[in-house]
């Protein structure tokens, strides 16, 4: 129902309560039988156990296992002990990441007040939150946790804290009238209270319309429960590999099998030889390699403020064709900032960032001294001391850093003056505030009385801007009080809608002299006959480093989007300043959004940029349309109404300051310093992650693809075993392994934010990779067995054995410069990773070692080899990568 709409009258009659006297407790006993606690169910939960046993269930896991097997019976134990660890490390991951994620209903359920203040047969008393029934009367007060949802009947000077629901960022007032709008916004239920929310300032009393899973917390709650987890396109890509592989390297291995025992080997030793391949063709390094790489981009994150709490996010990044950024706070400083001054029809500029007390005053382009104008002086020192605001300023490592204490509204008006050399010691030095009419909803106004050094007394009074103006019969005016003309009214008026419309708040200020020791008794008498001064407008202003952040989004081809609870008036304002709203850019705000269903909304998502005064059901119906037309969506968010939005986007993004612990536990990102820049930093690092998997996924399958076809291309030339068992599964492990894990750190191309996402549904074989690991696995086996073939000429077969096994590690390792760049091997300074070079340099020592030390000699089957051979190995090493380049140059040319 829409309590908003009802009278106190009605809400009583329907709920069948007494608003002075409350419910009677055995009655209260029957609701609570009747309808259960109020309380947020969770749903059916899996066991840790079978959420970690879960987590070997996939498609590549049961490939490793069936390797592992395979590895143990070839009396390969440290080949099977290393597949096991990996298995093991992958799904303790799975199963960390799996575990956080179910947190956020429980983070949601610890919003609930503890304890509620209700009216039980008269008598007003502290019950459990959970023992609440709807038709209780709660009392509030400032500090409290609201426990339900309420329809407020009796209200005194109450703000509520609704950010966290609604997203706005200024407290809402709150009074007891009824309301009259189809479908409000919960940001413009003023008469409702809801659960999960808290009181800031003053008290009331409302009437429990609301209860667990029926609250507007427990709406979001089953949201939350019902929304699944995307798979990342990782992950999705990843699986796909792992049948593409099984399968190729299974017909590939039983063809070298069948094809040996065809030209004579005998059955046994072609069969070691078979498996030995079938280990090496499936890279079970690569789970480990793309953990790692995630893991070390996650680290870089962290020092760019971006806190990576789901792996498989950072490569998801990569491929976001839509931010949809929360305003306040991520877009915005989340810290209100007098911007402009009006008085005796002049209009003034202040610049300065926050509430930091430092900035300029101008006049268009010219800067100004404040004390040269006396409107303007008096503007400013009367909006100071009508506000309670204190500005703090707290010392730290990296400098000073200025914190408000109150509320954002006066905490602007307090820095305007400071800029301009106007000290808050004001209040108590110059002046004596004797009393004060606080704020009122119906007024739209405050008004103190003070009186200054020489006894004078004032009356100042700031407010909404038409009702201090039709308060005032005379104006400042020339250094003068003049008589409040309708000309000079209509320059008000005209000044008011020109603040305005660039969606700045707007604050009156006025005064009124008062005789010798006047003291006002009632408000209406204070506030009458004033003479208007001026006009402070003010608005939380954009980071000034955004904007930037949006262009570089925009040259990478990604789409920002403003998603907010504030007006839509002032979104717009915001999203043109950052240079969101484009000329063509649609919005649409909460009630267009309701009225819209699901198909309407995914025909016309893709031109909106802009959505205002938005619900928790709103944003995930947005997120959902953009997913349904191929969009890979990050979504950020701080407040409860945002986590099951995060959720269902393909990364949820939370806010590390200001974001609330659902938010947190729903997303797979947090900002630490809350800032849209970090985003675009986590999508750059998040692409050349991707792009580094990528890298690592070419190295290994191109050199497996070598490996198989140096024995397939033997046996059908009817030549001796070129490689054993053993120094296959040694290539596979070693020198497959430390340079895989190197490509994973390698740094970013200058050209990574200035390419459009990759397609979501890009396979892992796209843009040529195919090509590129075939052709380069073909011609590492065809110089392997060149050489091996060549030297078995002259030599015995084991020195023919060991210079195949030479050729195939040197051509390996020449390669992996080559898989730095999507051109040649030339296009990138090899020196550029460091840690590669060392991977490279320690593959080959360990290649020496198993060469010339002796006792390896005899396992690994090899044999010294002289210089002259050495000088033919690198030779045919070197020839695929110099060829491919080479090719690849007179093509493009």
């Amino acid at each position: 129902m829409k309590w908003y709409e009802h009278s106190i009258d009605d809400v009583e009659k329907k709920m069948q309560t007494n608003g002075s006297s409350g419910l009677l407790e055995n009655i209260a006993k029957k609701r609570l039988e009747k309808h259960g606690y109020n309380a947020l169910n969770e749903a059916e939960k899996t066991s840790p156990l079978l959420m970690f046993l879960a987590q070997f269930r996939d498609f590549m896991v049961m490939v490793l296992l069936a390797a592992t097997l395979i590895s143990g019976l070839l009396g390969e134990y440290i080949d099977a002990i290393a597949i096991l660890l990996i298995v093991f490390l992958n799904g303790i991951l799975g199963f960390i990441q799996e575990f956080k994620a179910e947190k956020s209903l429980q983070a949601l359920k610890e919003l609930s007040a503890p304890k509620v203040r209700v009216m039980r047969d008269g008598v007003w008393k502290d019950i459990p939150s959970k023992e609440v029934v709807v038709g209780d009367v709660v009392s509030i007060s400032s500090g409290d946790r609201i426990g339900a949802d309420l329809r407020l009947i009796e209200v005194k000077g109450l703000y509520i804290e609704e950010s966290a629901l609604t997203g706005e960022s200024v407290p809402v007032q709150k009074h007891s009238r009824p309301l009259t709008g189809a479908d409000l916004t919960l940001g413009d239920q003023e008469n409702m209270a809801f659960m999960g929310t808290m009181a800031v300032k003053g008290s009331g009393v409302g009437i429990v319309v609301s209860t667990g899973m029926n609250t507007e917390m427990g709406k979001i709650a089953d949201l939350i429960q019902k929304t699944e987890t995307m798979a990342t396109p990782l992950q999705r890509k990843l699986e796909e590999l792992g049948k593409i592989l099984i399968a190729v390297s299974l017909v590939l291995t039983s063809l070298v099998v069948v094809v040996g025992v065809w030209k004579g080997h005998d059955l046994y030793s072609m069969f070691l030889a078979g498996v030995s391949l079938a280990v090496a063709a499936i890279p079970e390094g690569l789970p480990a390699i793309v953990t790692v790489a995630l893991a070390m981009g996650v680290q870089k994150m962290i020092k760019r403020k971006a806190v990576i709490r789901k792996l498989p996010a950072v490569e998801t990044l990569g491929c976001a064709t839509v931010i949809c950024s929360d305003k306040t706070g991520t877009l915005t400083q989340n810290k209100m900032m007098v911007t402009h001054l009006w008085s005796e029809g002049k209009e003034w500029q202040v610049s300065g960032s926050g509430y930091e007390p430092i900035g300029e005053f101008y006049d268009e382009d010219r800067a100004i001294q404040v004390e040269q104008y006396k409107s303007l002086q008096q503007l400013l020192t009367f909006g100071l001391l009508c506000s309670h605001a204190v500005i703090r300023e707290e010392k730290t490592k990296k400098g000073s850093r200025y914190i408000l204490d109150g509320d954002p509204t006066e905490g602007a008006l307090v820095t305007a003056a400071m800029k301009a050399g106007i000290h808050p010691k004001l209040r108590t030095s110059d002046f004596q505030i004797i009393k004060e009419f606080p704020f009122d909803s119906n007024r739209k106004m405050m008004s103190i009385v003070i009186e200054d050094q020489s006894g004078q007394r004032y009356i100042v009074v700031k407010g909404a801007p038409d009702v201090v103006l039709a308060n005032s019969n005379r104006i400042l005016w020339n250094n003068k009080q003049t008589p409040m003309t309708a000309s000079l009214e209509k320059q008000v008026r005209e000044a008011t809608e020109g603040l305005a419309s660039q969606a700045l708040r707007t604050i009156a200020v006025a005064y009124k002299p008062l005789r010798s020791s006047q003291i006002p008794n009632h408000e209406n008498d204070a506030e009458a006959n004033l003479t208007f001064i001026g006009l402070q407008g003010m608005i939380d202003p954009p980071r000034a480093e955004v904007q930037q952040a949006i262009r570089n989004c925009h040259e990478a081809g990604i789409k920002t989007v403003m998603i907010t609870g504030d007006h839509l008036t002032t979104a717009k304002a915001i999203a043109r300043d950052l240079t969101i709203l484009p000329k063509e850019g649609q919005t649409l705000d909460g009630h267009a959004l309701s009225t819209m269903s699901t198909s309407e909304l995914e025909k016309v998502v893709n031109d909106v940029y802009v959505y205002a005064r938005v619900s928790p059901e709103h944003k995930l119906k947005i997120v959902k349309a953009l997913q349904a037309n191929g969009h890979i969506v990050a979504m950020t968010g701080d407040g409860i109404n945002d986590a099951p939005a995060i959720k269902a986007a393909n990364i949820g993004i939370a806010m590390g300051i200001t974001g609330t612990d659902v938010t947190k536990e729903a997303s797979s990102l947090v900002l630490s310093d809350d800032n849209f820049t970090t985003i675009r930093a986590a999508i750059e690092e998040g692409r050349n992650i991707y792009e580094n998997i990528r890298k690592f996924i070419r190295y290994l399958l191109a050199s497996n693809v070598g490996e198989i076809l140096v024995m397939l291309f033997a046996m059908l030339m009817a030549l001796p075993l070129p490689l054993v068992p053993i120094q296959i599964l040694w290539v596979n492990l070693v020198t497959d392994g430390l340079p895989a894990m190197a490509l994973g750190l390698d740094p970013a191309e200058g050209n990574v934010m200035k390419r459009p996402p990759r397609r979501p549904d890009e396979g892992v074989f796209a843009r040529g990779m195919a090509w590129k690991i075939i052709s380069r696995g073909l011609l590492i086996g065809i110089v392997t067995v060149i050489g091996f073939a060549y030297t078995l000429q002259y030599e015995e077969l084991l020195k023919a054995q060991t210079v195949a096994f030479s050729i195939l590690v040197c051509a390996q390792l020449i390669h992996v410069f080559d898989c730095r760049s999507e051109r040649s091997i030339f296009h990138r300074n090899p020196f550029e990773n460091f840690y590669l070079v060392l991977a490279v340099l320690s593959s080959l020592l360990l290649l020496i070692v198993v060469i010339y030390y002796p006792p390896l000699q005899t396992i690994f089957h090899t044999t010294p080899l002289s210089i002259r051979e050495w000088i033919f190995i690198s030779a045919l090493s070197a020839f695929p990568m110099v060829a491919l380049a080479g090719f690849t140059f007179l093509t493009k040319k």
